[in-house]
């Protein structure tokens, strides 16, 4: 399976409304349940109206388009990840997954999966 490397910085954040949020940007995620609305959007797209934020992410995607019928695939890397003492932020989209590992894991997140047969 290969890995796609977004050669951007991202921020994960709370927001009060989507207002001033480019939703038809690329890599923007939005996240709303009964108690609070996320964002995950590059650095530099990060609305005014956010209440909390943690910038300093990088992101990966799994190429190509993941069948519903597969199972295990982001268990399997979130577990190679955990054993390296690696946090991440997943995101699921209709076509495929999204990880998000702090900038300065990045390196070593992508080594980890390679060591298991992952490509970048």
């Amino acid at each position: 399976m290969t890995l796609q490397i977004i050669d951007r910085e991202f921020t994960i954040c709370k927001v009060t409304d989507y207002t001033g949020v480019d939703l038809n940007g690329a890599f923007v995620f939005t996240g709303a349940t009964d108690e609070e609305k996320s964002l995950v959007c590059p650095t530099e797209s990060v609305p005014k109206n956010a209440v909390a934020r943690d910038d300093g992410w990088k992101a990966f995607r799994i190429e190509g388009t993941l069948d519903f019928s597969l199972t295990g695939i982001l268990a399997r890397i979130s577990s190679i990840l955990a054993e390296n003492g690696i946090g991440i932020f997943a995101i699921s989209t209709y076509n495929t997954d999204y990880i998000l590992v702090k900038s300065d894991n990045l390196d070593r997140a992508i080594k980890a999966l390679e060591k298991n047969g992952y490509r970048s």
